[in-house]
């Protein structure tokens, strides 16, 4: 493996290790459907974290997400036996390692071409590590690699969405600190992002992103994503301000065309046409424009919301 950004080589073995078990088991299984699995995420790019504590090894800090290919005549009913016979791996080294270990919905080579513009799936094309089966080169040889300022503005909103429902989660009563620690930073990491996308100056690499917003909250965020700490990096109140001044800022530019397309995308998963002042709008700018006024009241998280972030998130 190359250099990462935790820069510990105990790490490289561990996660080298975890590649070579995981692809183990897979490749036993013998799925018929499957074509191949890396692994993305920040390990995959290398920019996980690692938890470092005087006198214990170096943990993982980080989910470690899978992302699996089907080959391209696969069935919905062959996704679906793919994912269940993934599920006893990923709970064993879950338990084993202790953070997620996630096999994503199996994709289709054609499902990851019709997703190419999302930020998840360029991260995926840029920085992986091969795991079991195809090569990635292989698995996405369809899938056009874009620049970094190519990223639509929908996946800026994408951003405020997915940290904003963070932010909404670690609010909750009960939360485990290192749960509430963890939203908070992503929270101030997803806000950065989202400005950058927006303006296109979005950057693959984590540090280079630091360097374009010469943020110090960001900075600091970014560092305790590579090395987290037991306390936050700021208070809720502080994430929850970034959050907005990032939502003022993105949404400051026009918005997307309303479409017949998104109305009905948004008919078909919701059973009703939502409010008018937001019909066809694409559903994620929907979802955060709902999401922006219980930030902004510091509300609990509505359950209606909370579905709707899940299905379209």
């Amino acid at each position: 493996m190359g250099r990462h950004a935790y820069d510990s080589p105990e790490m490289d073995r561990l996660v080298e290790e975890v590649i070579s078990g995981v692809g183990a088991e897979i490749e036993a299984l013998q799925l018929p459907m499957l074509a191949g699995v890396v692994l993305g995420g920040g390990y995959g790019r290398g920019e996980g974290g690692v938890v470092l504590r005087p006198g214990t090894p170096p943990a993982l800090s980080n989910d470690l997400d899978f992302y699996v290919v089907t080959k391209a005549d696969a069935t919905n009913a062959d996704i679906a036996a793919i994912g269940t016979a993934l599920h006893p791996i990923s709970e064993k080294w879950t338990e084993k390692l202790g953070v997620d270990v996630d096999f994503c919905e199996a994709k289709t080579p054609w499902r990851l071409v019709h997703d190419q513009e999302r930020l998840m799936i360029q991260e995926l094309v840029h920085g992986y590590v091969d795991v079991v089966g195809e090569k990635g080169e292989q698995l996405f040889r369809e899938v056009a690699r874009r620049s970094p300022e190519e990223l639509p503005y929908t996946e800026a909103l994408r951003q405020l969405v997915n940290r904003g429902a963070g932010l909404l989660l670690a609010s909750e009563s009960g939360r485990e600190p290192v749960f509430v620690a963890r939203n908070l930073n992503k929270c101030v990491l997803g806000a950065g992002d989202a400005r950058l996308i927006a303006s296109g100056r979005y950057c693959w690499a984590a540090v280079d992103r630091a360097k374009r917003l010469d943020d110090p909250l960001y900075s600091k965020a970014l560092a305790w994503k590579f090395r987290p700490q037991p306390e936050p990096i700021c208070t809720f109140e502080q994430a929850r301000q970034v959050w907005l001044d990032a939502f003022a800022e993105v949404t400051s530019r026009p918005f997307p065309s309303r479409s017949f397309y998104h109305a009905l995308r948004w008919l078909v998963r919701r059973r009703t046409i939502g409010p008018i002042r937001t019909l066809g709008l694409p559903p994620i700018l929907r979802i955060l424009l709902q999401m922006h006024p219980v930030i902004r009241d510091n509300a609990p998280f509505p359950a209606s919301l909370k579905q709707d972030w899940l299905r379209f998130q």
